[in-house]
């Protein structure tokens, strides 16, 4: 048998028993791609990580994420959470409280600011260049299908990715968001070979649009409900400030999600632009540890 040391973390969120849950195995070396899938599952939240030591001596850390369906090459409060606990354990150096650190995930290197700050610790990454989006959008009607609502409740629909791809959904309203729950029949019709098949679905006050309600599923990665998505999150902040008439200037959303779950979380994401470009995008949020423990896997794993 294996014994593996394991934190818990509550991520975008500075109370415990909030944000999004993260597993993180801050020494993952030996361990197979069977016992981390295996070990995610055992979990069950949206991700867990495992961090291995950095190809580049330049580098923190390398960082492998883990849905209970599928690895994935980058996800936010994976990204965000394990850069907080490694920091908390001492695993990287802060001097004075604070450093830059860089961890390798399977998008390439992803720099992350860490500041430590009573018992949250807040971290923020950042991600260059405009993101990618597809050339076509999604069909409202088929939106509002997949999440039981009225088609008047969409207004806009679009596909990006930093990383990681989702589909946008801008509602209404917050009682749209609310209202909303996933019909998989007609989730999977509309969006199961989709260029993204993650739904992420928000609205935004009407005033100036930077306070954002927003939820997210997810099934083919196995989480039917989302509590703080910062890939999304990403994303999102890359595909408003594009569309933005200013051509230069920064831009910053709060966005609030798990709500509906109980699980309430703030995410502080922004936005970089020059001459009609993205140049970059940050996101971030604070992180408070909860427990630890150690788990451990047959031989045979």
């Amino acid at each position: 048998m294996m014994e593996h040391h394991f934190v818990i973390a509550d991520v975008f969120t500075a109370n415990p028993f909030g944000g999004n849950q993260l597993a993180v195995f801050p020494d993952a070396r030996g361990m197979s791609d069977r016992a981390m899938q295996a070990l995610t599952r055992e979990f069950n939240f949206a991700e867990s990580t495992f961090v291995l030591p950095a190809r580049n001596p330049a580098h923190a850390r390398r960082v492998r994420i883990f849905t209970p369906g599928a690895e994935v090459p980058f996800a936010g409060h994976p990204t965000v959470g394990t850069a907080a606990v490694l920091a908390r354990l001492g695993m990287v150096e802060t001097p004075g409280g604070k450093a830059t650190i860089v961890l390798e995930e399977g998008i390439g290197p992803v720099p992350v600011e860490v500041q430590l700050d009573g018992k949250a610790v807040m971290t923020r990454f950042s991600l260059e260049g405009p993101g990618e989006r597809a050339a076509s959008a999604p069909r409202p009607a088929d939106a509002a299908a997949a999440l039981s609502l009225p088609p008047t409740g969409v207004t806009d629909t679009w596909f990006a990715s930093y990383g990681l791809p989702f589909c946008f959904i801008k509602l209404t309203d917050k009682v749209m968001v609310d209202r909303s729950v996933l019909d998989r029949s007609a989730w999977s019709a509309a969006f199961g070979r989709a260029w993204a098949s993650n739904l992420f679905l928000f609205a935004d006050d009407a005033a100036t649009g930077e306070n954002v309600y927003a939820r997210m599923f997810a099934p083919s990665l196995g989480i039917a409900e989302d509590a703080a998505t910062g890939s999304a999150a990403a994303a999102l902040a890359g595909s408003l400030a594009e569309t933005s008439p200013q051509r230069t200037g920064e831009f910053a959303w709060r966005i609030e999600q798990g709500v509906a779950m109980g699980r309430p979380s703030l995410i502080l994401a922004s936005a970089e632009k020059r001459d009609g470009k993205v140049l970059r995008v940050r996101v971030g949020g604070t992180t408070v540890i909860v427990g630890d423990g150690h788990m451990t896997t047959p031989d045979s794993y």
